[in-house]
């Protein structure tokens, strides 16, 4: 009796382990038959030049970030190749080039396609009704301004689809001989800028000088005396081009550029043909590196500033509100110029209908954060930081 149940048992196991192996090969074509088509031969490349100087550059290494998320988040399956300014075409040339396909994607601003139609300026250099950077971006998602971003495209026959990246604070006024705190001391004042904020500044008073982005051929007029005011963008970058060495009176808080982002554009024809995930990649890592981008922008440039103050002897001034004041209405009337076309019309209608609504929630729910900091601390100019 033993016997033959040591034998019944064999023969069972025996059985399960025939059950098993044929469980797992059906499991295995089943899977086979099922799972996505991930290909595992070459992966998909796609090479985007970015508007920005490569090297030291906080903005060409937040493009270098949005190229690594994509890469990780595709898993060898697709590899994106971010290159400097330059590499290709030149910055300005980024859009045409991305729409002809002679490159595959662009890492730039609306700031360098705004002259093929100036309501390209109100997705990321035009004016504000209330909102930041960030609100921006939402009115583009959801908002509406997505759709009216298309009709430029059509309008223009661009071959290309954009997301968008990194609020950017507020860029400053800029670097002076001295402080400007009333709208009397900038009249006939020199000063060098671009794009279309120099119809804002020429509106206020100044006499706006074109010059390009090299240290060396700006430094020289204004060691001159030919240019008495400049801007560029932000602590860090202004750091590094050596704005301290010229001047040292820097202006913090502006009007005229105080909305701006990176606009991420791919070649539309290569982006609808890539696999539905690749798709999901492209965008959800733009929505990632959003977040990041500004979180680390706000770290190195609360830190730049601190090294501009202590180690380079900077006055930092908070714009007045004389001043900010005319730059809203200098802002009118750049606006009021453009308002002719229907579609430049139609995209500030809408934005004003998002800011109009969202800012009035915002402003009326958030409590004064300066407040708290003042408590804690002191009045912002007065804190002393030692790093």
């Amino acid at each position: 009796m033993l016997k033959k149940n040591k034998t019944s048992k064999k023969i069972k196991a025996s059985s399960r382990r025939k059950f098993f192996k044929a469980a797992v090969a059906t499991t295995t074509v089943a899977a086979s038959l099922t799972m996505p088509n991930v290909s595992f031969g070459a992966p998909v490349t796609l090479k985007m030049q970015a508007a920005w100087n490569g090297g030291k550059n906080i903005f060409f290494e937040m493009a270098k970030d949005y190229e690594k998320r994509v890469n990780q988040m595709a898993g060898g399956s697709m590899k994106l190749e971010v290159l400097p300014r330059g590499a290709i075409v030149k910055a300005e040339e980024i859009t045409d080039a991305v729409s002809a396909g002679i490159v595959d994607a662009g890492h730039t601003a609306s700031a360098y396609w705004y002259n093929k139609n100036n309501a390209a300026m109100l997705f990321g250099s035009g004016p504000t009704f209330g909102f930041s950077s960030q609100e921006l971006i939402g009115w583009i998602e959801y908002g509406g301004g997505r759709k009216l971003l298309e009709e430029i495209f059509r309008s223009l026959n661009l071959n290309i689809i954009s997301f968008f990246a990194m609020p950017s604070p507020a860029q400053p006024l800029g670097w002076f001989e001295e402080h400007i705190n009333k709208i009397s001391k900038i009249k006939d004042v020199e000063y060098r800028t671009s794009g279309i904020v120099t119809d804002v500044l020429s509106a206020m008073g100044f006499i706006v000088r074109k010059l390009p982005e090299d240290k060396t051929e700006t430094e020289t007029p204004m060691e001159r005396d030919l240019i008495e005011g400049r801007e560029f963008n932000n602590p860090t970058l202004d750091k590094e081009f050596g704005m301290q060495e010229i001047s040292k009176h820097y202006h913090l808080g502006s009007y005229y550029k105080s909305i701006g982002v990176f606009e991420l554009e791919f070649n539309r024809t290569k982006f609808n043909n890539l696999e539905p995930h690749h798709r999901a990649i492209i965008k959800y890592a733009a929505e990632s590196v959003n977040s990041d981008n500004y979180w680390k922008a706000i770290q190195k440039y609360s830190t730049d500033l601190v090294k501009l103050m202590n180690d380079h002897q900077v006055n930092v001034h908070k714009t007045s509100d004389e001043i900010l004041r005319a730059q809203l209405k200098a802002w009118d009337i750049v606006l009021a110029e453009k308002m002719n076309d229907p579609l430049f019309k139609k995209i500030v209608e809408s934005q004003k209908v998002y800011c109009k609504k969202v800012m009035k929630y915002l402003f009326m729910n958030q409590p004064d954060y300066q407040l708290a900091y003042e408590h804690a601390f002191a009045e912002p100019s007065k804190v002393k930081i030692d790093l």
